[in-house]
């Protein structure tokens, strides 16, 4: 399943539900499957500069491919981003270059989070492209 079907997928989730409130509930749902980084690699290099709350995004690249981990210490953080490392982690740089964050909104619920929420999810991608560049650079 490419990034799109992914968001899709998703997409057709949170049109389940009738109200905003559902939707944010179910990312906090979301964020129940949330995991933890070991102490080490909490750091500066990984800590999400921009975030609401403390939010730490680690990557690995595996033969052109992103392998992330993340955590925050939010409900919201935790749950963003259990949705959006299923969107991103494990994809070729080149995907994930390629895409273009816009897309995201068709989830519908980006308009639900408050302005300092829609920073964090810019914080967040900022970083993401910031690895796919690097992960891009050691494959060429």
């Amino acid at each position: 399943m490419d990034m799109r079907e992914t968001i899709r997928r998703y997409a057709e989730d949170f049109d389940l539900f009738e109200t905003g409130n559902e939707k944010l509930e179910y990312i906090f749902e979301l964020g129940k499957r949330h995991t933890n980084l070991p102490p080490e690699l909490k750091n500066d290099d990984t800590f999400i500069e921009g975030c609401a709350s403390p939010a730490w995004l680690y990557a690995e690249c595996e033969d052109g491919r992103l392998i992330l981990r993340g955590e925050g210490t939010s409900e919201m953080a935790k749950g963003m981003l259990t949705l959006l490392l299923d969107i991103f982690d494990g994809r070729e740089a080149s995907e994930i270059l390629s895409f273009d964050p816009a897309e995201l909104n068709s989830l519908g619920i980006i308009e639900l989070l408050s302005p300092v929420r829609q920073q964090s999810l810019e914080a967040f991608l900022n970083k993401v492209y910031e690895y796919a560049k690097r992960c891009a650079g050691e494959k060429s």
